[in-house]
């Protein structure tokens, strides 16, 4: 069936996925999202981490105070999609969905709701394909309903491992499985590759995780991500790493990173006049 396949067109949809907690999920969508805009492209940001720490980042309001989160979108039949959009963040060219403390339970639900528990997302987010040039989805630490959902609504995914501790990979081979049997949903979803976070080429760890990590999943991003302090600052200060210091090495890198995907994934800015 045509629907069964992942969103086409010209939007370029990315889930940052790890069922491990830590990794650096939250901080690669935010400053992915804040990079990716500086190239000039449209860009959105879908929390669908229970944590909201996207939106935390990201908005202006408490999830708590927003009449229409991602928890409408899963469980509503029509869900109020153009107030579920926000374009006035904390960083300029991002717009979010914001995510929700509810979400878990929301999950529970969907279960029970929906015929098809792990199709929603993609199909009540539809409208989307080709408003925006690309769209970021923050996926909580579980492989549940949530971030099966991510993965059926995208086009592609990546996969943040802790380089510096040796339980970074533990458990990759249950989410690779996982991705395989959502795969059965979603046809045309493909790897961007695992992303190296908290790497430290002195360290002998880091050296280790970088081979095991090629050898269990296949396709390594070639940017690695150092750590820095410079994280928790732009995260307390509700900005971009950019905007909280533009030479720093993390910067440069998450900058090379966004440039890496749309070369990769050859990401060019939707022609709206042209799509009328």
């Amino acid at each position: 069936m045509a629907n069964s396949a992942a969103p086409i067109g010209h939007t370029t949809w990315i889930s940052v996925a790890n069922h491990k907690g830590g990794c650096g999920k939250t901080t690669t969508v935010v400053n992915l999202a804040a990079e990716f805009a500086r190239l000039k492209f449209s860009v959105l940001v879908i929390d669908l981490d229970p944590q909201a720490n996207a939106s935390l980042h990201i908005g202006k309001k408490h999830p708590s105070e927003v009449a229409v989160t991602c928890v409408d979108i899963l469980l509503k039949d029509n869900p109020a999609l153009p107030q579920a959009i926000h374009s006035d963040t904390n960083i300029e060219g991002v717009d979010l969905i914001y995510g929700s403390l509810t979400l878990g339970k929301a999950e529970d639900e969907l279960k029970d709701l929906s015929p098809r528990p792990s199709e929603e997302l993609r199909q009540k987010l539809d409208p989307l394909n080709g408003i925006y040039d690309i769209i970021l989805i923050d996926c909580p630490p579980s492989l549940r309903l949530l971030t099966s959902n991510a993965l059926a609504a995208s086009t592609h995914y990546m996969i943040p491992i802790e380089s510096g501790s040796q339980y970074g990979l533990y458990g990759v081979h249950d989410l690779t499985h996982h991705v395989e049997k959502l795969k059965r949903i979603n046809p045309k979803l493909e790897l961007l590759g695992a992303l190296l976070v908290k790497h430290d080429e002195r360290q002998n760890v880091c050296k280790i995780m970088e081979r095991a990590a090629r050898e269990q999943i296949g396709k390594l991003i070639p940017i690695k991500i150092p750590t820095s302090t410079k994280v928790n600052q732009a995260a307390i200060a509700n900005m971009s790493l950019h905007a909280v210091d533009r030479s720093a090495k993390i910067s440069r890198e998450f900058k090379d990173l966004a440039q890496y995907i749309v070369n990769e994934l050859k990401i060019k800015p939707i022609d709206h006049e042209s799509a009328d």
